[in-house]
C-alpha cells in the first residue's frame, strides 16, 4: 500500500517514514501543505497520514481542499494540539481519525490498518485466497502454511493484488502503487515481479492470470470433488 506522509518535522519524517517502510509500506513524503497537491496529482495514495502545523498551507486548508474535491482517501491526522474543539473541527472537516502527539509507532500502525480495512470493505484482519493468507497485523504473507519469502516490491505487488482478489488489477495501477516519488517507475518491471511471484506460488492452487490488455488477476482453484 502506498501512503503519503505530510509532516515539516524532517526528523520525525525520516523516522516515521523508514519504520512505516520496514512494514512493507510505499512511502511518499513531503514537508508542507502546497507540495500536498503536486503529491496527490502524481501518485494515488491508499492513506494520508497529514501533520496540521504546516508550513505555506495549513493541514486544515488541505483537508478542506481534499474533501471539497471528493477525494476519499482515508486521512489520520497528526497533531501536538489535541483539545477536544481542534478534534471534532478536524473529523467535521472530513479526517478520519485523529491522533495527538507524542504517539507511539504501534498505535499509529494500528490505526493505519483499521483505516485500510474500512476502505477496502473489510473488517477482518486476515485475508485469504485459496491457500495464500496475508495478514494485515503482521504484515506478512504465508502460503499453505508456511511465510511467503517476499522482496519489497514483491510484497506491493502482491498486497495490491491479493487486497482484490478476483478482480482485474490494471499495471498502471500496480505500477502507481509499489513505486514512491524518488523511484523512477518502471511498468514494464511489472512483468518482472508478477514472473517472480508466480514462481513462489507454483505448486499452489492461487494463480496470477494476465488479462490481456487489461493487467492481472488472482485466483485461486477449488480442489476437484
Amino acid at each position: 500500500m502506498r501512503l503519503l506522509l505530510v509532516e515539516d518535522n524532517r526528523e520525525l519524517a525520516d523516522w516515521l517514514s523508514k519504520t512505516l517502510r520496514q512494514a512493507s509500506y510505499v512511502v511518499d513524503v513531503v514537508h508542507d501543505g502546497e507540495d500536498v497537491e503536486h503529491a496527490l496529482a502524481a501518485g494515488e495514495h491508499a492513506l494520508i497520514i497529514l501533520d496540521l502545523a504546516l508550513p505555506r498551507m495549513g493541514g486544515m486548508e488541505v483537508l478542506k481542499r481534499l474533501r471539497a474535491r471528493g477525494n476519499p482517501v482515508p486521512v489520520i491526522v497528526l497533531t501536538a494540539n489535541a483539545s477536544l474543539d481542534g478534534r471534532v473541527k478536524g473529523l467535521n472537516e472530513g479526517a478520519d481519525d485523529y491522533l495527538a502527539k507524542p504517539f507511539q509507532i504501534e498505535e499509529l500502525e494500528a490505526r493505519i490498518r483499521v483505516q485500510l480495512r474500512r476502505a477496502n470493505d473489510r473488517t477482518a484482519p486476515v485475508i485469504a485466497c485459496g491457500d495464500l493468507v496475508f495478514d494485515t497485523n503482521t504484515r506478512l504473507f504465508s502460503l499453505a502454511g508456511a511465510t511467503l519469502s517476499l522482496t519489497p516490491r514483491e510484497h506491493a505487488v502482491l498486497e495490491q493484488l491479493v487486497v482484490k482478489a478476483g478482480r482485474t488489477v490494471s499495471k498502471a495501477a500496480l505500477s502507481t502503487a509499489i513505486y514512491d516519488f524518488e523511484t523512477d517507475a518502471d511498468p514494464s518491471a511489472i512483468e518482472i515481479y508478477v514472473h517472480r511471484l508466480r514462481k513462489k506460488l507454483e505448486g499452489s492452487r492461487v494463480q496470477i492470470a494476465t488479462l490481456r490488455g487489461l493487467g492481472y488477476l488472482l485466483r485461486h482453484d477449488d480442489p476437484a470433488p
